[in-house]
């Protein structure tokens, strides 16, 4: 068994963040209001498969269609040119807050800084949706940049806990 950390991170109001943005026409981050189990499937499979994203592989097109029709859940998608680049799912908690509770870009969109502008974008929306507080957790096993990204924007560290990774899961 590996031990990995998890952070826990948060942005107590709009004035706490850090904007980073793109200046790039062809950069556009919508939501998506119906979408197709596959797509969300291709989304999940491809930003999380570096990172060991394995909680949702099983899922049928049964099982993410009703996640995806909850009222608390929102997806968003960025592109690059028209190309689907990467995406961040929004969770609304009933103590007000919203969770980004997957955030990441697809292989070949590295290093342009759209994971600034993406997560940027990210706390906008929840703060546009009524958020008290925005939170997020990543992982030892994310993409080596994305606690600085998190730091970098303004969220704040506010718990660490230490856990077994399973053999599944690397």
């Amino acid at each position: 068994m590996k031990r990995a950390v998890r952070t826990y991170l948060e942005l107590d109001g709009r004035s706490s963040l850090v904007p980073r943005r793109i200046d790039h026409e062809g950069v556009r981050v919508d939501a998506v209001e119906r979408c197709a189990p596959a797509f969300w499937r291709s989304l999940y499979e491809e930003v999380g498969e570096a990172y060991h994203w394995v909680d949702r592989l099983g899922w049928t097109d049964e099982e993410i269609a009703a996640y995806l029709a909850d009222p608390a859940i929102s997806l968003w998608v960025l592109t690059l040119d028209g190309n689907v680049a990467g995406y961040f799912e929004l969770r609304r908690a009933d103590d007000g807050s919203i969770e980004i509770t997957y955030f990441g870009l697809r292989p070949g969109f590295y290093g342009q800084g759209l994971g600034g502008h993406l997560l940027t974008v990210a706390a906008e929306r929840a703060f546009d949706l009524g958020a008290s507080r925005v939170w997020v957790h990543t992982s030892t096993l994310d993409h080596p940049a994305a606690l600085l990204n998190y730091r970098a924007r303004g969220f704040v560290p506010y718990r660490t806990e230490e856990y077994e990774v399973s053999a599944r899961q690397l």
